[in-house]
């Protein structure tokens, strides 16, 4: 069928548009990745680097794995001492943020169980900030929350599909980091808003970069793993260590700054070649942690999905999978 000349015009304008946010991504990424150091305040500088990892007992659970090939662990129950963690961090006054997107319906559905289960058992005796990104800040639940506990609400556009909503928070979260996170925190955890907290989710996690095993994969061959397979996608893997969950990722502030500007700027690049990856910021994810290795990983105990029958590995559940409707959420 021929096309109009409008639409061809049309086509025309849309592809300048991505060029030319492509490039100012690229330009922003290469900038903003000289150092997230250069703006952090000196104090928080000297505060992030704790190293507790002599003291855990790999052999303590032997049916599961408790090391990766780089030596970097793999935390389960049983492996370290909670008081012993919480001590060091309290002593070193370690702060941390925690994002959330709670956008159209997801906020009613799950936001305030999500935040209610925080306050009892996410990284206790620590300073916490929340930081939920919405579309509705009005709606946002009033919580009570503990001492040296604090939320705040930053408002974010609407997206006519929930797969850009998906993709575009990695932006969102290298912009707060920058201008408002840097500020008051010196660790991030970014997490989905359909779980429930548990069980203690507490200091032992904290580290340089952590990565989340996926629940339904930790267990499956590589074969299995459902990376993104498109040729055409920066996504792309034909093998990688682990199947990684994008619903719990964290570290340090330049750390999860790296991996959330290298994921927007791959995914603009794909917008620039009409691709969309398989699993949008998760696969993007999964390629960043393959070319970069986590320095601690936290095993399914941490973000688990009840549905699945075997679960003898489980000893605790700290974050369950929240039920979902998807059909009815994800309809704008």
């Amino acid at each position: 069928m021929t096309r109009t000349f409008a639409q061809v015009w049309r086509s025309a304008i849309t592809r300048w548009c991505l060029f030319v946010v492509l490039v100012s991504s690229t330009v922003l990424y290469l900038w903003r990745s000289l150092d997230i150091a250069d703006y952090l305040p000196e104090e928080k500088l000297l505060r992030q680097r704790i190293n507790l990892d002599h003291t855990l007992k790999f052999g303590t659970r032997p049916l599961v794995q408790t090391i990766t090939p780089w030596k970097a662990p793999v935390l389960w129950e049983g492996m370290f001492d909670p008081n012993l963690y919480d001590q060091k961090h309290m002593e070193n006054d370690s702060s941390v943020a925690l994002t959330v997107f709670a956008v159209g319906r997801y906020l009613d559905a799950y936001l305030n169980t999500f935040l209610t289960s925080a306050e009892k058992h996410f990284m206790l005796g620590l300073q916490v900030t929340y930081y939920v990104f919405t579309d509705l800040p009005e709606k946002v639940p009033t919580i009570e929350l503990g001492p040296r506990r604090s939320l705040k609400v930053i408002q974010v556009p609407k997206f006519s599909r929930w797969q850009d909503i998906s993709m575009m928070r990695m932006k969102m979260i290298s912009d707060a980091i920058e201008s408002e996170i840097s500020h008051n925190c010196n660790y991030i955890f970014c997490l989905d808003v359909d779980q429930e907290f548990k069980g203690r989710f507490g200091s032992e996690a904290l580290g340089d970069s952590v990565a989340l095993l996926h629940a339904w994969y930790y267990k499956r061959p590589k074969e299995s793993f459902t990376y993104d397979r498109n040729p055409k996608s920066k996504a792309f893997m034909e093998t990688g260590d682990y199947y990684y969950h994008a619903a719990i990722f964290g570290g340090v502030l330049e750390k999860v700054k790296d991996l959330a500007d290298y994921c927007f700027l791959k995914i603009m690049e794909d917008k620039q070649n009409n691709v969309e990856a398989l699993w949008h910021d998760e696969s993007h994810l999964n390629k960043y942690f393959w070319l970069h290795k986590p320095s601690r990983l936290l095993s399914p105990e941490y973000c688990w999905d009840t549905a699945i029958a075997q679960n003898e590995d489980i000893n605790v559940t700290r974050l369950i999978w929240a039920p979902k409707n998807y059909k009815e959420l994800r309809t704008r």
